[in-house]
């Protein structure tokens, strides 16, 4: 090793060691009261388990599963629209989803775990790899696995960050950091104590770049003693990715593991595709009839 770069890495090593220090002393949030750190992880978690109990508490936390109904909105790399999508979503959280295309329920998307597939046109297919990637990183940041499994981590560093105002509400806002660097903000109503919007600074787990997600809830309404936001959207690097507008949203309707497995589209596939096919079949005929005319 060259000596500079001996140097370089000892510079680093030693202004490391002197911020961890001074973040073991003392800890400042955005108001400008000073806090020590254990002063400041007992603020954010008071404030996340009050922002549990405004979401429902034990109703909240011991929800099996949910079925919802409504409007997805894409929005492509430029922020420019792309479409709207009417959809039905089945869940168990945290790790089983199934997204399917309304009225016709022929377009599927299945993730489980860490597999995932695909119903179209053409059949049952594996999930793309970066389609899945992103799915099973965007369970380590999603705000209800925050709130009902993650903020319990061991590793995990939780920092009262300071008041602010967000769409004209006066918020509180908390800071996570997990063992991976993932730093997650999430933004509390100090009149509702319900979550409005969480901040993400993560890296792409297909470029390595770093990128920061900002996704806004609103429109909360009271089902089945749980608060749920019936607006949903997201930035990515001040760019729209999608925005999602919910009809209905059913809890605990007694959905099993089974509904969420390569399988099961299979079993669609064997309705669905039979009937592309016989509506292939019968164009086919019509333009052979043609033909001979």
């Amino acid at each position: 090793m060259r000596i500079a770069t001996r140097i370089a890495v000892a510079v680093f090593l030693l202004a490391a060691a002197w911020m961890a220090g001074a973040q073991r002393a003392l800890a400042q949030d955005q108001s400008g009261d000073v806090m020590m750190p254990e002063q400041s992880a007992a603020k954010a978690r008071a404030l996340l388990e009050g922002a549990i109990q405004a979401l429902g508490g034990n109703a909240y936390l011991n929800m099996h599963d949910v079925t919802c109904t409504g409007t997805f909105s894409n929005f492509g790399h430029s922020g420019d629209l792309n479409g709207f999508t009417k959809f039905q979503d089945f869940s168990i959280p945290p790790d089983k989803d199934r997204f399917e295309n309304v009225p016709k329920h022929n377009i599927i998307q299945v993730t489980n775990g860490d597999k995932g597939w695909t119903l179209d046109r053409g059949g049952v297919s594996e999930e793309a790899a970066t389609d899945l990637a992103e799915n099973i990183e965007g369970r380590k940041t999603d705000i209800d696995n925050i709130l009902k499994h993650r903020m319990n981590e061991k590793d995990m560093v939780l920092r009262y960050v300071g008041p602010d105002t967000v769409d004209r509400l006066e918020v509180d806002w908390v800071e996570l950091t997990d063992p991976d660097n993932r730093i997650m903000r999430i933004a509390i109503s100090k009149i509702t104590h319900l979550p409005v919007r969480e901040t993400i600074e993560i890296r792409d787990p297909n470029t390595q770049m770093k990128m920061e997600e900002v996704e806004y809830y609103s429109n909360y309404h009271p089902l089945q003693g749980i608060e749920t936001p019936f607006q949903i959207s997201r930035d990515r690097n001040g760019l729209k990715v999608y925005q999602v507008f919910f009809d209905k949203c059913d809890y605990n309707t007694g959905l099993t593991d089974s509904f969420f497995t390569k399988e099961s589209l299979e079993e669609r596939w064997e309705k669905v595709g039979k009937k592309s096919k016989h509506k292939s079949s019968k164009s086919s005929a019509k333009d052979a009839d043609k033909d001979t005319d």
